[in-house]
C-alpha cells in the first residue's frame, strides 16, 4: 500500500473515531439527521491536519488538467483548517498554493473584505473551494459566489464527506464538480 492510500485509510479511521456520531441532530441546512460528522475533531488534530493536507492536495492536483490552481479555501469555519492543511502540503511539495478564508459576513471595518488572503491570488486565478461536510451544498455555494465576485474561477469543490443529500447535484447545477473523499455510506458499512 502506498503512502497516499494509507493516508486515505487512516484519515477515514480518524473521522470515524473522532468525528462521527450516530444521533439525532439538526444540521446547518436546517435538515434533521440521524448522524453527525464534526470534522473539526479530526482536522484540528496534528495527525488529521497532516492527512487532510496530503489526501486533498493529491486530489486537487489530480484535477488540474493542465490548469493549475492558484488558491484553496472556503467558508469559515469548517474550511479553515482544511485550506491551511492543503496550502501547507503544497509548500512541502514545492508548490505555493495559498489558502484563503471566505467570511460569513463582510469585514465590519477596514477593507470590508469578504475574503481574507485575496491578495495572495492573481486576478482571474483558478481556485478550489474546500468543505468539511457537504449536505445541500449551501456553504460551498456561498464560498463559490464570493470567489466568483472576487474574479476567481471556481470549478471544483473538495470535501471530506458528502452526506449524499443533494449537495452534489446543486453544485453541478452551478458548473462545479464535487470531489468528496468519503460518502455517507462509508460510515454505515
Amino acid at each position: 500500500m502506498d503512502l497516499l492510500q494509507a493516508s486515505h485509510q487512516r484519515l477515514f479511521t480518524l473521522l470515524k473515531e473522532r468525528s462521527f456520531e450516530a444521533r439525532d441532530v439538526v444540521l446547518a441546512s436546517g435538515k434533521r439527521s440521524n448522524f453527525y460528522v464534526d470534522c473539526k475533531q479530526t482536522t484540528l488534530s496534528a495527525e488529521g491536519h497532516l492527512l487532510v493536507g496530503r489526501t486533498l492536495f493529491a486530489a486537487m492536483i489530480a484535477e488540474e488538467g493542465g490548469r493549475p490552481f492558484a488558491g484553496v479555501g472556503g467558508l469559515t469555519l469548517g474550511a479553515d483548517p482544511i485550506a491551511s492543511a492543503v496550502s501547507m502540503t503544497s509548500a512541502l511539495a514545492g508548490r505555493d498554493i495559498p489558502a484563503f478564508i471566505v467570511r460569513k459576513e463582510a469585514k465590519g471595518h477596514g477593507t470590508g473584505a469578504w475574503i481574507e488572503g485575496v491578495k495572495l491570488i492573481a486576478p482571474g486565478g483558478r481556485v478550489a473551494v474546500v468543505e468539511d461536510v457537504v449536505t445541500t451544498g449551501g456553504s460551498a455555494e456561498k464560498a463559490i459566489i464570493r470567489c466568483r465576485e472576487a474574479g476567481f474561477v471556481v470549478d471544483l469543490v473538495l470535501a471530506l464527506v458528502d452526506r449524499e443529500e443533494g449537495g452534489r447535484e446543486a453544485l453541478e447545477a452551478s458548473g462545479v464538480k464535487l470531489l468528496a473523499l468519503y460518502e455517507k455510506a462509508d460510515f454505515f458499512r
